[in-house]
């Protein structure tokens, strides 16, 4: 195994993670059962975790697989146990939401193709690293540069971050109390 290039080895569990996740994303548009439907939202958001551990954005797959593959599918599960168990079925198949996708996707793909070559040290990331690295314990006196690059220089992000998701929180409560509240009377 030592003769495998680790490169080429990211690529296939990249490749192969992407049509996963397709056909995983295909399968949820087709079923018609909300309760299969919740179980591949769940296995869609941890295939998208595993991806994000595939391409070293480990803080972004600990976000997805809490948020996504966990709270959202729990969160879901609950919805259901307050609802009906089958989706509505439809009388016509509407193709304009078809074609926003494939609107979308083709946009995505062009904007992508302006992007610099994966892995390249071109990228506008590494011209900043250095900076951040070198000045952060001078600027703000926090040791780990992680945390003093969530906390200050993107500090405002991270309040939005929390906000949305405060805000989110705040709104299942309501929907749910609201709903429970129903029952009682």
């Amino acid at each position: 195994m030592s003769g495998v290039d680790p490169v080429f080895v990211e690529a296939f569990l990249s490749l192969a993670l992407m049509l996963l996740i397709m056909v995983l994303a295909v399968s949820i548009v087709r079923i018609r059962g909300l309760f299969a439907v919740v179980v591949l939202l769940g296995a869609y958001s941890f295939a998208m975790a595993t991806l994000f551990v595939v391409l070293d954005a480990v803080d972004v797959a600990m976000t997805e697989a809490s948020v996504g593959a966990g709270i959202s599918t729990v969160l879901f599960l609950g919805a259901l146990y307050l609802t009906d168990v089958k989706e509505a079925t439809g009388t016509a198949r509407r193709i304009a939401p078809l074609f926003v996708a494939a609107v979308t996707a083709a946009v995505l793909v062009w904007g992508m193709s302006d992007l610099p070559q994966f892995g390249s040290s071109a990228q506008p990331i590494h011209s900043a690293g250095a900076d951040y690295l070198g000045r952060t314990l001078a600027d703000i006196g926090i040791p780990n540069v992680v945390t003093a690059v969530l906390a200050s220089y993107r500090g405002f992000d991270t309040l939005g971050e929390t906000a949305v998701v405060f805000t989110a929180a705040i709104g299942v409560l309501v929907l749910l109390r609201r709903r429970s509240g129903g029952e009682r009377s």
